[in-house]
């Protein structure tokens, strides 16, 4: 990777989930298998692959990369053992997906990252960090406010479900602060969804205002005191030692001991053979036609692939691949993520 080279990140697993309760059931025809969150990914995939992640001229990827989490355990339970720990069993129908998304990911001659100890954020903040290191920039295609922190001259995220870039000005439009202080926004705020405590009664809104008025969040604990609202001084100052847990949870890890080199992410032509093959197998018929169509792969002299599916059939196979994508808590669906990643047949 070198100065001007575009690096694009999927947070992988958030996106499994985003997919699979934005779009409606989808199944393949042949034996029921459901496919949903595959199709949405593979159509994400290949439109950033031809048209990078915004219209922008230019935009087009050098690099790129899906990272997944792996490990159900981290640092972070060393920090805080209850993280993440309330997180609901995915659906049934979803299991099936985790490994195809996966097998996908190198059928499209994409690199597949994921690594044991480390969840998919500590991996994309490690990279950016890289990437911004050797003067290139950072796509991140995500929607994960955990992942907002990132933000700066050289990273931005974009919404591909909603065709929303998000930047600077939209993280402080939306929680109040710039990307540099939702690390401490979100220590405030605590996470029901991974189980960060935070601080009782501190919302978005009301942290934001706190963080605007005294700076940092050492500061606001060191002043706590002097917070006219009883409830809230007396939360903030019986609270202080949890919002510095939940600041060590919330805060990404950018130096990740990688097993993948970020030069091996470099974007390789699709090899059309691999990506009909894969598409075929899961009867994804219009998406076969247009990988065919610009790779120039003969579709009726490449079979289907062999695929073994965890999770499929029911009750005769294993559960899943990685254990934390099952423990994901699915994001709210909308009318727009659903347009947006509609699968095509």
């Amino acid at each position: 990777m070198k100065e001007g080279d575009r690096l694009i990140l999927v947070d992988g697993s958030a996106f499994i989930f985003r997919a699979f309760h934005a779009l409606p059931p989808l199944t393949r025809k042949s034996d029921g298998l459901p496919v949903g969150a595959v199709s949405g990914f593979c159509n994400m995939i290949w439109k950033l692959l031809q048209e990078g992640p915004t219209a922008e001229k230019g935009d087009e990827p050098t690099h790129f990369a899906v990272v997944f989490d792996y490990s159900a355990k981290t640092f972070r339970n060393d920090i805080y053992p209850d993280y993440k720990a309330h997180r609901p069993e995915p659906p049934a129908d979803l299991i099936p997906q985790f490994g195809l998304i996966r097998e996908a990911t190198r059928a499209f001659n994409l690199a597949c990252v994921e690594q044991k100890g480390w969840e998919a954020d500590d991996i994309i903040a490690t990279y950016a960090r890289i990437a911004c290191e050797r003067g290139a920039t950072t796509t991140i295609v995500s929607s994960d406010k955990d992942l907002m922190q990132l933000i700066g001259p050289t990273v931005t995220m974009v919404d591909t479900m909603r065709d929303q870039v998000i930047d600077a000005a939209f993280v402080k439009e939306k929680f109040g602060v710039g990307p540099e202080k939702m690390i401490e926004l979100q220590a405030l705020c605590g996470d029901s969804t991974d189980n960060v405590p935070g601080v009782p009664g501190i919302g978005p809104k009301t942290a934001a205002q706190l963080l605007d008025e005294y700076g940092d969040l050492e500061t606001l604990l060191a002043r706590a005191g002097e917070i006219r609202q009883t409830k809230r001084r007396e939360n903030l100052i019986a609270f202080a030692d949890q919002a510095r847990v939940s600041r060590r949870l919330v805060e990404l890890c950018n130096d990740v001991p990688l097993e993948t080199s970020i030069d091996d992410l470099a974007v390789e032509p699709v090899d059309g053979v691999r990506a009909v093959s894969f598409c075929k197998a899961v009867e994804f018929t219009t998406l076969t036609r247009r990988i065919a169509e610009k790779t120039g792969a003969v579709i009726d002299a490449v079979e289907a692939m062999a695929l073994t599916i965890q999770g499929w059939p029911p009750g005769g196979g294993s559960a899943a691949a990685h254990g934390p994508d099952l423990a994901e808590a699915p994001p709210a669906s909308s009318p727009q993520g659903a347009a947006a990643a509609a699968p095509a047949r």
